[in-house]
């Protein structure tokens, strides 16, 4: 431990002087994996990078969510994304559409909530400036942001002052998905409430008790400290988490818009949430520091499962909800997604239908929770479906698997201008390339050559081979591979200039 470490956990917090800003540091979760929004959500392209709610990603609308916040005369820097390393490339792009610059701290596994703040807190005080840090997951809705900017407002000036503060919902019914936590004291100066108590997620006649109380109110998962305050509380209740965020920041490197932190280091980490590894402890012993829940009266929603995306989506006369190409005749709170096909909902009542090019979910709207017990099924089976989509994202643009049979896969790609393929070869497969739309540069052993518009190729099994897009419009090609063995192993790659090995 450095002596900026001992210092940060044994000094009060430092009082903002006339010669230091006061800057708001935004820190977006975005590891999860919304297993119960399968089939759209998958391991490889989870919840928050899907538009489940409208055009823009999950987290393409937290990120714009945060456009216009103020707090006096506080700085607010671009936020900080902490993500997992197989989601880095999704994650950028998504940011740079948005017209954002990426500043992604990745994850070489998952530790959950309480390590992925550890780590942001310590990156944000690379430069020993001490942020207010405004923590939220990636993969929630807000509708009211005016109203999200003032709740973040009264947070802010509690944790300014050393608290950790949680952002809570007053309940409006009885809901067993969500923690709920006891308010304490009302502290008028600030329009929050002390912090009494954090409780699990009850069962339903408990729910109902806590709602009537008037003292239990959901928890929204967002989160506002000082990151000194922070560091000084994971340090408290939870030293390994924070010897191991510790080694694993000293330990990372920065490889261009990541910082990459140290795979054994951070692996070592426990895994624990923000809520079990401080928040509940600091209810009991709040000697550390004091803890603060502030109402948030915004619009919000977790958007946890597809009975979640039902509610928070406009509804026709008889509560439908149709997303894509989807007809209803004599159904009733009905939720119906279509990616492709057309979806025909006659007489359905309450039920949740979501479809994609590889897997058809058909649920009660009362059993969405038990989605995630289907992924462990086809995970346990092996089944791919629980990974990836049929159209897999890669940095140079994506690829769908139309057809496959015995000895042949057929694969439309399309490659990102100015993007590259790996140099690679395959032992086990030929490929058969045709343009049909743009322009390809296509390296072929030593040779090197441009195919166009209804022009194509052929690459043998074992030669070295290139697919590049030099033009300032998408390329797309029809590959046919054919051979003994055509999974995704059978990649040897020479050079790649996006680090994948």
């Amino acid at each position: 431990m450095t002596a900026f470490d001992t210092a940060l956990i044994s000094d009060p917090v430092s009082p903002v002087t006339t010669e230091t800003r006061l800057r708001i540091q935004p820190v977006i979760l975005a590891g999860g994996s919304g297993t119960r929004l399968w089939p759209m959500s998958r391991e490889q392209f989870p919840k928050q990078l899907i538009g489940l709610v409208g055009e823009q990603s999950l987290l393409q609308s937290t990120a714009q969510r945060l456009d216009g916040l103020t707090y006096g005369a506080a700085r607010v820097d671009e936020a900080i994304i902490v993500c997992g390393e197989d989601h880095r490339f999704q994650t950028a792009d998504q940011l740079r559409a948005g017209g954002r610059r990426a500043n992604l701290v990745l994850e070489p596994t998952p530790r959950n909530t309480a390590p992925a703040l550890t780590v942001a807190a310590m990156h944000a005080m690379a430069n020993q400036e001490d942020s207010i840090l405004v923590v939220m997951p990636a993969d929630h809705v807000v509708t009211d942001t005016e109203a999200f900017h003032k709740a973040i407002g009264a947070g802010a000036k509690c944790a300014e002052e050393g608290a950790i503060v949680t952002m809570c919902i007053v309940p409006t019914h009885a809901e067993t998905g969500y923690g709920y936590i006891k308010i304490g004291q009302s502290m008028p100066s600030s329009g929050a409430w002390q912090l009494e108590k954090f409780v699990e997620k009850p069962h339903l006649e408990l729910a109902r008790q806590y709602v009537s109380s008037g003292e239990y109110w959901w928890n929204a998962g967002i989160f506002i400290v000082r990151a000194s305050v922070w560091l000084k509380a994971i340090a408290h209740f939870q030293p390994a988490i924070y010897a191991a965020c510790r080694a694993a920041c000293d330990g990372g490197t920065s490889d261009g818009e990541f910082f990459r932190l140290d795979k054994q280091a951070f692996a070592a980490s426990p895994s624990d949430s923000i809520d079990y590894a401080v928040m509940e402890k600091l209810a009991a012993d709040p000697s550390v520091c004091a803890g603060a829940v502030v109402p948030l009266n915004a619009g919000w929603s977790d958007v946890g499962s597809w009975d979640a995306i039902w509610k928070v989506l406009p509804k026709d006369g008889e509560e439908n909800v149709g997303r894509g190409r989807v007809m209803f005749e004599g159904s009733s709170s009905t939720y119906a997604h279509s990616e492709g096909r057309l979806i025909a909902c006659v007489g359905t009542h309450n039920l949740v239908v979501v479809e994609t090019a590889d897997a058809i979910l058909v649920a009660d709207k009362s059993s969405v929770q038990d989605v995630k017990a289907i992924v462990g099924r086809i995970k346990k089976e092996h089944g791919k479906e629980a990974a990836d989509h049929r159209k897999v994202h890669r940095p140079w643009g994506h690829y769908d698997s139309v057809d496959n049979g015995e000895r042949f896969q057929v694969k439309r790609i399309v490659v990102k201008p100015g993007a590259r393929l790996s140099l690679q070869m395959h032992h086990h497969r030929a490929e058969h390339w045709v343009v049909v739309r743009g322009t390809a540069l296509v390296t072929r052993g030593t040779e090197t050559f441009i195919l166009a518009e209804n022009e194509s190729t052929y690459i043998p099994i074992g030669v070295n081979h290139r697919l590049e897009n030099p033009g300032k419009m998408p390329l797309e090609i029809i590959e046919v591979q054919s051979g003994t063995y055509l999974g995704e192993d059978d990649i040897v790659r020479f050079d790649d200039k996006y680090g994948r090995e």
